[in-house]
């Protein structure tokens, strides 16, 4: 998987991105999509007659896929040049805006490393700390359990391997069934099944994308900091940058935020979020998202997330040690075309530098953060990851390079002060 192709397919792209979530869409019952006939294009927002590629790219993307809303922002050196909100839809009490809260998915991970990266930076935290003391988990079901550490949670080389026992962050009916508690089920219980179960490769020998390491790292950041977590993120991550309006997400619609998009999906599921054992929307309780903070939880918009990317440009938040801890090369797990996963980001070194980015996908979510060698960065969010096109969401990576490269022109003003960042 690159930031500059994306080749995989699309089941492999999901299982790459979800960390399992495909399990319970295959599971799910397929719903009418939405009719394209009706459907009106406007967009919002500011951006220059120069970056127009851009414009287009997500014209032609979200048509060919009907997705109905849809945020980009583009960072250039340091200045917000594009703050974008797209909308292909018939439904005109909505549109989205450079403001508008998306569910970003794993675009949640890169700052959960920030604030790993803090504590560690201001004494409070050990990367090479052993978690299981630190969480005060049982090693009873599997001693090696004892050899996880900070560093091999950030880098994904902890031992769960959803490939081989699923994830258990979307094993809800699996975990109340075993502990015979009633759904929704909580985060003490996820550690407490996942603790009891024998982990599928020895620490630190096997890169496999895991979710329920970054759901460690939450509990992590809360015992380290001796807050919440959402708290210690808003305080020491992204108040400093001036973002305001991140915070956690919901999993019933009923509780949508203010300002936040509608979800869409062509499949249902069975609710895990209650014990009604109702047929609901997939993005609306065919998960818990609640239960998914540190690694896929959080409401942020398309400028904010371009902001939070220029914490990485240059020390401020994070030192210059930290940053270049968040983007080195792990122990293992270096891939045959070069990319690699470090605190938080994928990386890949290119000549004049590195590319550094994430993915996100959940049912009704498909996100996407950038930060490339050249002083280039966006953020792009949507709010559906599947259609009856059965087209790829993640082209959108090779075709942003493509839109960015074709720009002849690239202005000077700054766009983030609009936003209040």
């Amino acid at each position: 998987m690159t930031s500059e192709t994306f080749s995989v397919s699309r089941r492999a792209a999901l299982r790459l991105l979800a960390g399992g979530a495909t399990a319970g869409l295959a599971a799910g019952l397929p719903a009418s999509p939405a009719s394209a006939a009706a459907r009106v294009w406007s967009v919002t927002g500011r951006s220059a007659t120069s970056l127009k590629p851009f414009d287009d790219t997500l014209k032609r993307f979200m048509q060919a896929r009907t997705i109905p809303h849809a945020s980009l922002a583009v960072v250039r050196k340091g200045k917000l040049v594009l703050a974008r909100g797209y909308n292909w839809t018939a439904d005109t009490s909505f549109a989205a805006g450079p403001t508008s809260l998306f569910r970003v998915a794993s675009l949640s991970k890169p700052v959960t490393a920030a604030a790993v990266l803090k504590l560690a930076q201001d004494g409070k935290l050990s990367l090479s700390a052993k978690v299981a003391p630190l969480l005060g988990l049982s090693t009873t079901a599997d001693p090696r359990l004892a050899n996880v550490t900070v560093t091999h949670l950030l880098q994904h080389l902890g031992g769960w391997d959803s490939e081989i026992s699923g994830d258990p962050m979307f094993k809800d009916r699996v975990i109340a069934t075993a502990l015979g508690v009633p759904l929704p089920i909580t985060q003490a219980q996820i550690i407490k099944h996942t603790s009891g179960l024998k982990l599928d490769h020895a620490p630190g020998t096997t890169y496999a994308y895991s979710n329920y390491g970054y759901l460690l790292l939450q509990k992590i950041i809360e015992k380290a900091s001796g807050v919440s977590y959402a708290s210690y993120v808003q305080s020491k991550v992204l108040t400093p940058l001036k973002i305001k309006r991140m915070v956690l997400g919901r999993t019933a619609k009923s509780l949508r935020k203010s300002g936040e998009v509608p979800y869409f999906s062509q499949y249902t599921g069975k609710s895990v979020i209650d014990t009604s054992n109702s047929v609901v929307p997939f993005p609306y309780g065919g998960f818990n998202l609640d239960n998914m903070a540190a690694h896929g939880g959080w409401l942020a918009t398309a400028v904010d997330l371009a902001k939070f990317t220029t914490l990485f440009d240059a020390a401020g938040v994070l030192t210059s040690a930290s940053i270049s801890k968040a983007f080195a090369k792990p122990s293992i797990g270096i891939n045959s075309d070069g990319w690699y996963y470090g605190l938080g980001w994928q990386v890949r070194p290119v000549t004049g530098g590195r590319n550094t980015w994430h993915t996100g996908s959940l049912a009704g979510t498909s996100t996407l953060m950038v930060r490339r060698y050249d002083g280039l960065s966006w953020v792009v969010l949507f709010d559906q990851r599947d259609d009856a096109s059965g087209l790829n969401y993640g082209d959108i990576d090779s075709l942003l390079h493509t839109a960015a490269n074709s720009v002849k022109s690239w202005p000077t003003t700054n766009l983030f002060s609009t936003y209040g960042l």
